[in-house]
């Protein structure tokens, strides 16, 4: 099979397309059949890192076919389209093959493409755990979103939405068009003025990134408002690891999210997407060999969206 090999003294670029073997599952494996794949953050933040993946193949949000299933495999048989999240378990996207746990997996409504499926897995289920979980959001509350504009953004914005909040979006100019087409009720262009001075007061803060510091961001906050730290630099990401704790003193809470994978998270996402609750923003598409390029467009951090790469 053909696969994107990280290589840590490549010229020009550090994803080389070559040549493996295609695996076989062991008996509580599936080996699926990679459709299309869309990179993240958590791919090129682990690079940066120095977090390889044990087989050098970097890639968590896949979808595709099942080719094959060991034996102790219940709910998943050959001919099952799925969706996947590898962050968990190890990598391995940026390939034609995958193997992958149970428990990485679910079942792709048949509505849903392979592109739009694949955009699901990490983007989405940060936003939700984001929204839902560290936030605890609730109706009616007012909430900013800062970074409206990326592949989490774009999904936080329609599940604040959904989740009946009262949305303000910060994004760049090229952005207020989708934000507000997405649900958004108010959008303030950063290049054009500062939220953190115009005196408006949020129930919940969720930082994609933007460079604010925590200070800011805490006095943008109602009383016993909650901010919560996506993504950012990774200077930003140290900074609110470090010091949240420490500013959450008193009724305003600064958090940071880590999200992990979850089947019911990816399956509730799928479902929503299904029924044209959320939908997929995808910015560019680009085919299996140029993954280098997709991963170099994703790192600038000016996606429109989601970036989808096409395996098969």
């Amino acid at each position: 099979m053909k696969a994107i090999i990280y290589q840590k003294k490549g010229s020009p670029n550090q994803l080389q397309l070559q040549e493996l073997e295609k695996p076989v599952p062991g008996a509580q494996e599936v080996l699926v059949k990679i459709h299309a794949v869309s990179p993240n953050a958590a791919d090129y933040r682990a690079m940066q890192l120095g977090m390889i993946p044990k087989g050098k193949v970097f890639g968590s949000a896949i979808a595709g076919v099942v080719e094959s299933a060991g034996h102790k495999i219940e709910h998943f048989k050959p001919g099952d389209c799925v969706i996947g999240d590898l962050s968990g378990v190890g990598f391995g996207g940026f390939a034609e093959y995958v193997l992958a746990s149970e428990k990485a997996l679910v079942h792709k409504p048949e509505k849903l493409t392979f592109e739009e499926a694949a955009t699901l897995p990490v983007a989405a289920t940060t936003a939700l755990k984001a929204l839902r979980d560290k936030g605890q959001l609730q109706p009616g509350q007012s909430v900013l979103l800062v970074g409206s504009g990326g592949g989490v953004g774009t999904f936080a914005v329609q599940l604040a939405k959904y989740y009946g909040a009262e949305l303000t979006a910060v994004c760049s100019t090229q952005n207020l068009e989708k934000a507000s087409s997405l649900g958004a009720d108010f959008v303030i262009d950063y290049t054009q003025e500062d939220f953190t001075q115009n005196g408006k007061r949020y129930d919940l803060i969720i930082a994609i990134n933007g460079n604010y510091s925590l200070l800011k961001f805490r006095k943008a906050l109602n009383p016993k408002g909650t901010y919560v730290m996506v993504g950012g630099s990774l200077p930003q990401i140290f900074k609110s690891l470090l010091f949240g704790w420490l500013l959450s003193v008193g009724s305003k809470k600064m958090k940071s999210l880590s999200a992990k994978s979850n089947q019911q998270d990816l399956a509730f996402l799928a479902q929503l997407m299904e029924k044209q609750q959320i939908q997929a923003v995808i910015d560019h598409r680009y085919p299996f060999e140029k993954t280098a390029e997709a991963m170099s467009y994703l790192a600038q951090g000016h996606a429109r969206g989601k970036t989808v790469i096409t395996v098969l």
